[in-house]
């Protein structure tokens, strides 16, 4: 009876969650706001009530989930944008973590230790604080610029989401790291010798780099796989997809390499590659994504206790107002030294470092160790969040705006017809925009002069898609789904004056 009741309550809150975060949209906040609030709620100091303090399940089911959420990420990630921001987008998500972790443990320390002298917090406890808050989390920023029809200028977008999906894994890595350093110190009594830091480098490159080459054969092994194993079922393909995954995390771990990076490097490696059912592992992903999503940010919600957190929420403000005004803005200005971006650019990727749910994931580690003032820096970190969350993501509109770095968002209706590709046909589909003042407009379909083997599938038309005759006729804003092989399909290109650093969908 006791399980009929868990599940109950489980499928409650997976519901109570989705269907809340169409307040998201409508007040421009992440959803990840509107999640952890469904669990704060439903927590024992809640309306709900549920007693839940397992640090352990709680940090093992949140590395299951950062496993596949950024699994999902990768798979996202296009080389063709990468290609443009890696460089700044690497430098970002490795140097500027560090630097962004540095800045918060030093004035951390010194802040409390004036304070909080009575409570003697370790220089190593507060760079293990650094450490833990120092990811970000872009996605949640482009769901706010999404709810209101706005995207980004320039290379802007490919940055943030590049470093975001990027610097989890150095988060991740300096947390252990840190951690390490501060249960060696309470065990011996000993402050950690400065000489040890200087190892933090050369374990970084040894751990990056071995996740880097197990993402990289695994999902370059996983294509293979996809194309040459005929199962009889199409949905054993996203039960391998799932497999491949884990694998990739387990392979990388035993081999003392970052599993985080590991499963980026594989989703983004699957992700360019052409494989059978594609785009269907593509759209099971982004659903198991979205439920691991929903489960971490609700579980970690159970997790916290309004109480303490109340209790915390001055120094955890103080701290979160210096992340966002001084050591993000630092670390992001020395990295992007050099760079072709401008000023407002650079101003706007240092103000949009929205904190996400991997450093409350993260501080579940200090909590299962067992270290001093665990529970003390679980909620810090959790107020940091939420204050990073609520005061970034309600004035990210205006800096866009303020700073001229917002577009309109080129946003297209679910298109009613799916093509997947198999290896019963060498084609696939892309659409091409009717652009103002194009020779096309006002003439019929049969008179086009597309390349020879191109088919019209569908004219999107507004938010609504046309099945299209030999005589309709074609309008200025339409846009052609047209199916063809790569050849054909490289031929349209040129036919539509598409460059290869252009976007079709």
């Amino acid at each position: 009876m006791d399980f009929i009741i868990g599940v109950a309550v489980f499928s409650a809150l997976l519901i109570v969650a989705v269907a809340s975060s169409k307040i998201s949209s409508k007040f421009n906040m992440p959803c990840l706001l509107v999640f952890l609030g469904v669990g704060l709620l439903a927590g024992q100091e809640g309306i709900g009530g549920i007693p839940f303090n397992d640090a352990q399940a709680a940090n093992y089911l949140g590395t299951i989930a950062m496993a596949y959420i950024l699994f999902a990420g990768g798979f996202d990630t296009t080389w063709r944008d990468i290609r443009k921001v890696f460089t700044c987008g690497g430098i970002l998500s490795s140097l500027g973590v560090l630097l962004t972790a540095l800045a918060v443990g030093i004035f951390t320390y010194y802040f409390l230790d004036w304070i909080l002298p009575e409570k003697h917090i370790s220089f190593a406890w507060c760079l293990l604080l650094g450490s833990i808050i120092s990811s970000t989390d872009a996605p949640a920023v482009f769901a706010i610029l999404r709810s209101k029809s706005v995207s980004l200028k320039g290379k802007l977008r490919p940055l943030l989401e590049f470093e975001s999906g990027s610097n989890d894994p150095m988060a991740t890595f300096l947390t252990l790291f840190m951690l390490g350093a501060v249960v060696t110190e309470s065990q011996t009594g000993n402050i950690t010798p400065v000489m040890e830091y200087l190892w933090i480098p050369p374990m970084f490159l040894m751990k990056m780099g071995i996740g880097i080459v197990v993402g990289i054969a695994l999902g370059y092994i996983g294509s293979i796989c996809f194309n040459r194993i005929d199962l009889e079922f199409d949905g054993l393909y996203h039960v391998l997809a799932l497999g491949l995954t884990a694998a990739t995390y387990s392979i990388a771990e035993v081999a003392q390499g970052n599993g985080f990076m590991a499963v980026y490097v594989a989703g983004a490696m699957l992700g360019n590659q052409k494989f059978i059912y594609h785009n269907s592992v593509g759209r099971f992903y982004d659903g198991i994504a979205w439920l691991m999503q929903v489960i971490l940010f609700v579980m970690l919600g159970l997790l916290a206790t309004p109480s303490i957190l109340v209790e915390t929420s001055i120094l955890g403000l103080i701290i979160a107002l210096f992340l966002m005004v001084v050591a993000r803005p630092i670390s992001v200005y020395l990295c992007m030294l050099g760079s072709k971006f401008t000023w407002k650019e650079r101003s706007f990727v240092s103000w949009v470092g929205l904190r996400g749910s991997v450093p409350i994931m993260l501080a579940t580690f200090p909590l299962m160790s067992g270290i001093d003032n665990a529970t003390y820096m679980f909620h810090i970190v959790f107020f940091i969040v939420l204050s990073s969350v609520v005061v970034q993501g309600f004035t990210l509109m205006p800096v866009a705006r303020f700073l001229h770095l917002d577009s309109p968002l080129n946003s297209r209706p679910r298109v009613p017809l799916l093509f997947e590709h198999t290896d019963t046909l060498d084609g696939t589909t892309n659409e091409y925009d009717i652009v103002k003042d194009s020779p096309l407009i006002q003439r019929p379909l049969c008179k086009l002069g597309l390349p020879k083997g191109a088919l019209v599938l569908l004219i999107r038309r507004g938010n609504h898609y046309l099945v299209p005759e030999a005589s309709t006729v074609i309008e200025e804003n339409d846009s052609l789904m047209i199916l063809g092989n790569p050849q054909v399909l490289n031929e349209t290109n040129v036919f539509f004056g598409v460059s290869d650093d252009e976007d079709e969908d």
